[in-house]
Order: C-alpha cells, then structure tokens, then sequence
C-alpha cells in the first residue's frame, strides 16, 4: 500500500513561487519515501502534483505543505485546507496538447518546440494551469489533454501540441495571490477574517447567536497594496467577486446612480455566497452637506447604499469590502458599526516589507551579482509598493537603454532608476493616517485562528 500523509496548505515563501515545489519536512519525506526532486501527488478538491522539496527549519514537525497559488488552484484548496500527499506514480507522456487560458494566440511551429523547450522533465495532470515565462511575461496555459491519463512527464520524445483557441472550461487563472503582498501579513489575516469566517464558516457566528461582520474598509497612503489586498482574496477566496470603480456608478439620469447601486446587491444576493469590493470609496460616499453641485445624487447614492447594508433586507452570506486613501472624507454614517464593521489600516512598507517587494518584481528579472536587494530596501525609505514597482520597471529599461543586448539587471542601473524616481509617502501622510485611526479607535491589531477546512 502506498504511503499517504495528510498535510495543511501553506503559502509559499517568494523563492518558491512559479517553480512547482512543494516544501515538506524531512519526517514526512521519510514517510512517504521519496528525495528532493521527486514527484509528490497532492489530492485536495482535484489531483494535481509538484516537485518534492525539504521544508525551512522552522517548519520541520508543522505538518504543513507549502504550494504557491497556482499548485492551490490546481488542487482546488485555499490556505489551511487540508490535502493527502503521496509518491507519484509518473509516467512518460506520448502526448501533451495546451492551450491558451484567456485569449486567443497566433504563433509559427517553433513556438510550439519552444513551450516544450521549457516544459521538459516537467510532471503535468490533465486540466491544470501552467505558466509560462514568454519574453518576460507569465503566460498561462491549461493542460487540455495527456496521454496516458494521470500525472505524465514530458519527454523530448513526447509529441506536443499547442492549440490557439482557448479551452472555455477552465477560467480563473489566478493574477494576484497572497504571495504577490510583500509584507502586510497581519492585514491578510484580517482580512481572510472577514471573508473566510462569514462565508465558509458561518457556522461559529451562529452557535455565539451573533450576526457576522458586514463590511471592511481598507484605507492609508496611495499606492500601498489595498487593491492588491483585494485582487488576492478574489482570487484565494471561494466566493463570487464582484468589483465596482466608485465613479462608475454615477450616471447623469436620473435615478440611475441609486439603481446601479441596487443592481450590485441584487447580483450579490443570487451569486451568494458573495464578495462586493468598492474601489476609490470616497468618490462614491462623500460626506453630505459638503456642497457637491451634483443635485443630491452623492447623498441619494450613500442612502441608497445604507439602505442595501443595513435595510431591512439582511445580507446572508455576503460581504463588502472598500478601499480609499482619503478616509476623512467619508460619510460618518458608512463608518458606523453594523455596516463597516471593522477599519483596517494599510502602512506604508517598513524595510522588511520593502524587501519582500523588491523580491516579488524582481522574481523574473535577471540581476547581477552586484544587486543587494537587502541595500535597496534600505535606501527606498519612503517609498510605497508603487514606487518600488516603478524602480525596477526603470532599472530594466536602464540596462536596455545601456545595452539594447543587456541579459542582466545591475546595481547601477538600480543606482539610475532611484536618481529618477523618488519616494511618494512623507512623515506626515503616515501622521494623518494614524491620527485617523485613533478617531475611530477601532484598529483591531488582534487576529483569530482560522478553522482549519
């Protein structure tokens, strides 16, 4: 019989991310009697499988499993779910057809030879999404067929084909998860809080006889991961997502802004259970009385959207998540508990946080042996997660405009790219930030163990 060990899902650290291992611990790898390198079956909702890798030391005797995004996917698992880890039984592929995730691609025969170029050696299960780096970009690809069935490895005998129309049965490629947020970890827990606690669990809020939170507003400086925050539970969540731009529910008909509004909530309900996320919240909830010339339709909006929150029809399974850099301007009455019921502040990056995004946009980047990412982060203070993102944009194109042949990143390219971008966060927008937290004083620093699935 097989060896088999069940394991709870962790998220990969950085270097991990996009190479297919799964760091597991020695006791485990003994267990199940296979060596770094080997293939690891992993079953959650779906099979799928990964490079068997040796955990940190600090997780040796976890019973965890750490996989990036895309193995999650594959498995059909979120954090903290539970997956049974087993030896692979590999066999070589005859054949292997992919196609495109989104879109539809044109491309001539040595594409195809070079997508098998980059997945040699490499363990495949029918149905499952790869990516592919292609002059720098992450291109996805669904695994449409193998043969044999079960988990094959290509082989350079292996016939492959590449399909140009996209296979309409697999969607959801995941853009942003929980591993592309450098720093923030307490933010993500709360806000797996908010989500995972009402909508997976909704069980724990009946046995206490209380109603689970309706709403979480994420706000602080420009530029310091709230959309990201809310891209990655979109994607790591098992709900429906449903994103709305602030100014595009204002129409110049009448009655139309307060309609939209309706429509949104009207759409949660059906799809429950349900994430709603309003972006730049604070062009969609002014505070009344402030002398809009707009003929009340910001203040009909904002009743409109009390009335769906807190009205007398009760969102089940449902939860609505803001976010806004400009917190002082918002309505009080969209602040009070019973609608958004937590407030959770998105800092600026410290010089840890810092680091770990400089290592999230210099993942695909080649650098040189003389970038330290450890002195970049600490002569960005400053600077938002934008503003990093900027730096290593301009230092790639820095060593083009050095060399149009460059095939690395060097410091000093790092050096040209700071000169020419500067930090956009000052002392005193951080101030402003925290004197608002203090107003409301409901920066609830506490977290709650997650149940585990």
């Amino acid at each position: 019989m097989v060896a088999e060990v069940q394991l709870r899902v962790a998220e990969a650290k950085q270097r991990d991310v996009g190479r297919g291992k799964a760091r597991i611990d020695q006791r485990t790898m003994d267990i199940l009697g296979v060596m770094a390198g080997d293939i690891l079956e992993i079953r959650g909702k779906r099979v799928t499988c990964a490079i068997a890798w040796p955990a940190y030391p600090e997780d040796q005797g976890m019973d965890i499993i750490r996989i990036d995004g895309i193995i999650r996917k594959n498995a059909d698992v979120s954090l903290n779910d539970y997956v049974l880890v087993r030896k692979a039984n590999v066999q070589n592929a005859h054949s292997v057809t992919l196609a495109p995730v989104d879109a539809r691609i044109e491309f001539d025969p040595d594409f195809t030879n070079f997508v098998k170029s980059r997945l040699l050696e490499m363990p495949l299960v029918q149905g499952d999404i790869v990516l592919l780096s292609v002059f720098g970009n992450a291109m996805p690809f669904t695994v449409v067929r193998t043969r044999p069935g079960g988990i094959v490895k290509v082989t350079p005998t292996t016939s492959f084909q590449v399909l140009s129309e996209p296979a309409p049965e697999r969607k959801g490629i995941p853009r942003v998860t929980y591993e592309d947020i450098g720093g923030l970890k307490e933010e993500v827990q709360r806000i797996r809080e908010m989500v995972e606690l009402p909508l997976r669990h909704p069980e724990l809020f009946q046995r206490l006889g209380i109603d689970p939170p309706k709403g979480v507003l994420l706000y602080g400086p420009p530029g310091c991961g709230k959309t990201l925050l809310a891209k990655a539970v979109a994607t790591e969540s098992e709900s429906n997502f449903i994103s709305i731009k602030g100014p595009e529910v204002f129409s110049k008909w009448v009655g139309e802004s307060e309609k939209a509004i309706r429509e949104v909530f009207r759409k949660a309900r059906m799809a429950s259970p349900a994430v709603i996320f309003f972006d730049e919240f604070d062009s969609l909830v002014p505070k009344r009385g402030m002398g809009f010339a707009d003929q009340g339709v910001s203040e009909r909006v904002i009743s409109q959207l009390l009335t769906e929150m807190d009205g007398i029809s009760t969102l089940e399974n449902i939860v609505v998540l803001a976010a806004t850099n400009r917190p002082d301007i918002l309505d009080p009455a969209v602040l009070r508990p019973g609608r958004f019921d937590k407030l959770i502040y998105v800092p600026a990056p410290d010089e840890k946080a810092r680091l770990q995004i400089f290592k999230i946009y210099t993942r695909k980047m080649p650098l040189a042996k003389n970038v330290d990412l450890v002195e970049l982060a600490s002569m960005t203070k400053g600077y938002s997660g934008a503003d990093i993102q900027a730096v290593c944009r301009e230092a790639g194109m820095q060593a083009l405009r050095r060399n149009i042949s460059a095939k690395e990143v060097t410091r000093e390219d790092f050096v040209e790219a700071l000169n020419k971008i500067g930090p956009s966060l000052t002392p005193d927008m951080e101030k402003f930030y925290e004197s608002f937290a203090q107003t409301f004083k409901r920066m609830d620093k506490t977290t709650i163990p997650l149940p585990i699935a």
